[in-house]
């Protein structure tokens, strides 16, 4: 079976590596230089444990068994990780509420370890915290993305398979049982193959209306949300990452750590018309406020713009959260073709459980 997947962010990767690893001759197709310079290299690059999400959810079964699968291959490929943990946190009484949501969703979504705790044991684990309770949950953890996805590549590789940088796509139409897919950029060329796999995130459904007959009401429509980061100069206050409430369109502006214990907040929403990463210094004054809520101790002066990502998202401002789409032959009638829709956070870990579910699809 030969196989086109678009777009060599992290799951694109990683549905690469899951097809190659199954027999399949794979292409993954770049529109950029070089891999991961999309959605993939402004996340947070957190491990997300998986209690936010509706039960039966896509993004709730494929972030849990997703997280399971990541910190094994971390472990076997040697990708630098660690389980540093979070604490989701209230910081008045009227918050209660929103984390007892948490904690059944988490239950019932079979998160490890999550568990409450008051303010006194909270503050024990982190010092510099303020909060009136907590959720614990020792399963949330960070990785290096960039490294995460060269190794998905190095599978990919080693499996035979091959990746096309400054390679756009700018048709593809069902032909004689196969993908005829026309190419732009250095090369132009036309390619068939057996299947095609849409994994463009923000290019996804401009690929999708560059396939000949698929109809408009297949492609959903898609929102954008900014969300900022800044950087935090000075010794790190906490060894966890810290989260507030989930706000409208996000989880709130809360703290990540990197690898080197660097701390950064974000991100926070800001719907856009159009993909922007200027970091605004001006946003500073209201992280500031968000930040102190949970660490009153924040020093002034202390923020610094550090980057921003933009999430492909399905739905807007006042909206339910939308799920994850994967469109497969079931949705849209054509066989070998899989497009995937909303693919924002907990994207990266989800990406190992998403990319079986597409090769389940394709090679079934």
């Amino acid at each position: 079976m030969e196989a086109l997947v678009v777009g060599a962010g992290v799951v694109g990767l990683a549905i690469a590596r899951a097809l190659a690893l199954r027999g399949g001759a794979v292409i993954v197709a770049e529109a950029a230089e070089a891999i991961g310079t999309g959605v993939s290299a402004r996340s947070s690059e957190v491990i997300h444990g998986g209690m936010y999400y509706p039960p039966g959810s896509l993004r709730a079964r494929h972030c849990v068994e997703g997280r399971r699968r990541l910190v094994e291959f971390c472990e076997s490929h040697g990708v630098p990780y660690r389980l540093c943990g979070k604490l989701i946190v209230a910081t008045h009484e009227a918050e209660r509420p929103a984390l007892e949501t948490i904690l059944s969703r988490g239950a019932e979504n079979g998160v490890e370890g999550l568990t409450w705790l008051e303010r006194p044991e909270a503050v024990d684990l982190e010092p510099a915290l303020s909060c009136v309770a907590a959720l614990h949950s020792p399963a949330t953890g960070i990785v290096d993305s960039h490294a995460l996805m060269l190794a998905f590549f190095g599978d990919v590789e080693d499996a035979g398979g091959v990746l096309a940088l400054n390679t756009p796509i700018e048709a593809a139409e069902r032909r004689n049982g196969r993908w005829e897919v026309r190419f732009g950029g250095e090369a132009p060329d036309v390619l068939q193959v057996d299947c095609l796999i849409n994994a463009a995130g923000l290019g996804a459904q401009t690929l999708a209306r560059r396939i000949e007959g698929m109809a408009a009401d297949g492609i959903p429509r898609q929102v954008l949300a900014k969300g900022s980061y800044f950087g935090c100069s000075g010794r790190p206050a906490f060894t966890r990452l810290i989260y507030p409430a989930p706000v409208e369109g996000g989880l709130g502006i809360h703290l990540t750590l990197d690898l080197a214990g660097r701390m950064r907040f974000g991100p926070d929403v800001e719907w856009v018309d159009a993909p922007d990463y200027a970091v605004d210094p001006g946003r500073a004054e209201r992280f500031e406020a968000a930040i102190r809520r949970y660490w009153p101790g924040l020093p002034d002066g202390r923020l610094m713009p550090d980057y921003a990502g933009v999430r492909p998202k399905l739905s807007g401002p006042g909206e339910p959260a939308a799920d994850f789409r994967i469109d497969g032959p079931g949705e849209h009638g054509w066989p070998g073709l899989v497009q995937l829709f909303g693919i924002e956070s907990p994207g990266l870990t989800s990406a190992l459980s998403l990319a079986e579910a597409v090769a389940d699809q394709v090679m079934a």
